[in-house]
Parts: C-alpha cells; sequence; structure tokens
C-alpha cells in the first residue's frame, strides 16, 4: 500500500483519491490542551489562548503516533514541518527505524521541509501527482527533493506574541508588531527558522511588499498556496493581486488548522509558493 502521510502543520485532513493520514501535533497551556487533528475548533482556541495569560506552547507527535500512521504501507511518503523549530522530523525518523526492522521490505522517505504550512501542501500535491504519473519510489523522492529547493514560504502576520514566546522570534521584535495595524514580513529560511523581513501597515502595503517577495523569490506564476487564520479577506486581496500580475495562476486560499493558527495568531496569512529558481 502506497501512503501518503504529514504531520498537521500542513493544514491538511484529507486528500481525494489517496491513502492520506495527517499526524496531530498539539498546543498545550498549564490548564488546557488542543489537539491539531479534524475536530479541533479554531476559533474557540483562539479565544481561549488570547484571554489565557500562562505559557502555551506546541507539543510534536510522539513516536507512537507515527508508527500508527505508517501501519500497512509498504511505499510511504511522509512531510514534516522543520526540524529546526520542532522535533516532529525526529520523532517520525525514530519511529521510521522501528517500523523498517519489523518491516524490511518496506520503502519509508521522510522530507524536512525546512517550512511549514502551505510549503508542505505544496510538497503533498508534488508527490501525488508523481505518484500518479506511475514514477517509482527512488525517482519520486529524487525529483521531490529537488522540488523543495524551488518552493518558498512568505507570511503576513499581526501578532507574534506566541512565537516569541516559544523562542521563536525575538520578544524586541514581537513588542513592535500589531501596534496600530502594524503586520510583520517574513519567509522561512534556508535553515528552516523564521526570518523576518519588514513591517508594514495597512493591507495595502502588505499585499504590495508580498508580491514584491514574491517576485524576488522567482515566482512566475506557478501554484500558490495560502493559508489564513480568520482572514480570508487579506488572502483573497492576495489571490487577486497575484492573478492580475501574473495571469490565470494556480492560487487557492483555505483556513489554517491549528498549529499554524496558534503562530500565525489570528489575522496571519501564510503563503507557499513554486519559483524557477533554487533557494539558497
Amino acid at each position: 500500500m502506497i501512503k501518503f502521510i504529514a504531520d498537521s502543520s500542513g493544514d491538511m485532513t484529507a486528500y481525494k483519491g489517496v491513502n492520506f493520514e495527517t499526524v496531530a501535533l498539539k498546543i498545550d497551556t498549564d490548564r488546557f490542551s488542543y489537539t491539531d487533528d479534524k475536530d479541533i475548533n479554531i476559533p474557540e482556541m483562539l479565544n481561549a489562548l488570547e484571554k489565557y495569560k500562562g505559557r502555551s506552547y506546541s507539543a510534536c507527535p510522539s513516536t507512537e503516533c507515527w508508527l500508527q500512521a505508517y501501519a500497512g504501507g509498504d511505499e510511504i511518503y511522509v512531510v514534516t514541518m522543520t526540524s529546526e523549530l520542532s522535533g516532529t522530523y525526529n520523532s517520525a525518523m525514530v519511529a521510521k527505524k522501528m517500523y523498517l526492522e519489523k518491516n524490511p521490505d518496506a520503502k519509508i522517505e521522510i522530507f524536512d521541509t525546512l517550512s511549514t504550512g502551505p510549503e508542505i501542501r505544496l510538497v503533498i500535491e508534488k508527490l501525488v501527482e508523481l505518484k500518479q504519473k506511475g514514477w517509482d519510489f527512488d525517482r519520486v523522492c529524487k525529483e521531490v527533493k529537488e522540488y523543495m529547493g524551488k518552493t518558498r514560504l512568505f507570511f503576513s502576520f499581526l501578532s507574534i506574541h506566541n512565537l516569541a514566546q516559544n523562542g521563536r522570534v525575538s520578544k524586541i521584535i514581537a513588542s513592535a508588531v500589531g501596534v496600530l495595524g502594524i503586520s510583520i514580513i517574513g519567509t522561512a529560511s534556508t535553515r528552516g527558522k523564521i526570518e523576518p523581513i519588514t513591517k508594514c501597515r495597512g493591507d495595502r502595503k502588505v499585499i504590495s511588499k508580498l508580491l514584491e517577495e514574491l517576485k524576488k523569490a522567482g515566482y512566475a506564476g506557478g501554484k500558490l498556496r495560502i493559508s489564513h487564520i480568520e482572514n480570508s479577506k487579506l488572502a483573497r486581496r492576495v489571490i487577486e493581486a497575484v492573478k492580475e500580475t501574473y495571469g490565470n495562476a494556480d492560487a487557492i486560499m483555505y483556513e489554517a488548522r491549528g498549529l499554524c493558527s496558534y503562530y500565525g495568531e489570528r489575522g496571519g496569512i501564510i503563503i507557499g509558493c513554486e519559483c524557477t529558481k533554487s533557494f539558497a
């Protein structure tokens, strides 16, 4: 059996026509916890976190969770969020070793995207596309690794309190975001860390800056995926601007799920896109 698996930071719970599974991360506090599965209530989680004054943090899936997802698979493709900011990749790797000890003929490839959200979605889409063409395991893995060198991730957040609280960005930078409508524009670095680019005030400037960054990255009208945290208006305006600039680009938007909503916070958007040049 061929299986496609992603951790829940990819914002996907199903993929029509293939065996796809999501392995859930968790968002924890000292008082309550949310599992990032298909049943998570995002508005409820956001409201609870905004009212809560204590510590909150994310937790990666256990090795056992990964083993359960691998079960029954002979050819398994796994896509995880960046190993620089989460133990998810390492947990999946430990599970791979354990699974292969009992299933030595199985094939498993784990792709560390050095990213999250929509960029994970792009990788899953590419894996499915190549397998549906009939490509063999080794050829698919080689092609997808090359493909990941030409995908990028950008974001616009109105708050980075949770990122700062968990040591992902500077608390000094975080304090300057969200005041008087200021958003932070950033990207995933080549090492898989969060890299702020600039600050903007107002949606018009945010869209202009994002289009500028897309162009610099080598975006030329390929696939573009946008997840948003209760901000469909901005996500839609970005897609409209992209299509005005690049014609009928393959661009879609959707709601972020638990992990990306936790770190992106209310009002945030995250963009994954295909580019024409390698990211180095």
